[in-house]
């Protein structure tokens, strides 16, 4: 019984890490596109700023859910 509680949090634990990695490269991947799109229409870069950080609030909210239901199975 205790080495399925042990592998439980070892998958909570990988989890968690799945979804910082997933966070981490989404943004990334947004703060690029943004970054080129002001670079290609200046004129435009407050509207791509607002939508970026509106897109990155969401995948932050979404990784901390996620990490959150991680770590709700390890404490079980």
């Amino acid at each position: 019984m205790a080495d399925v509680v042990n592998l439980g949090h070892l998958a909570a634990g990988f989890g968690a890490g799945a979804v910082t990695v997933g966070a981490a490269y989404g943004i990334g991947r947004i703060a690029g596109a943004a970054m080129e799109g002001s670079a290609r229409n200046p004129q435009a870069a407050g509207d791509v700023r607002t939508s970026m950080i509106i897109a990155c609030a969401l995948i932050e909210g979404v990784a901390l859910f996620g990490e959150v239901i991680c770590l709700l199975l390890a404490l079980k």
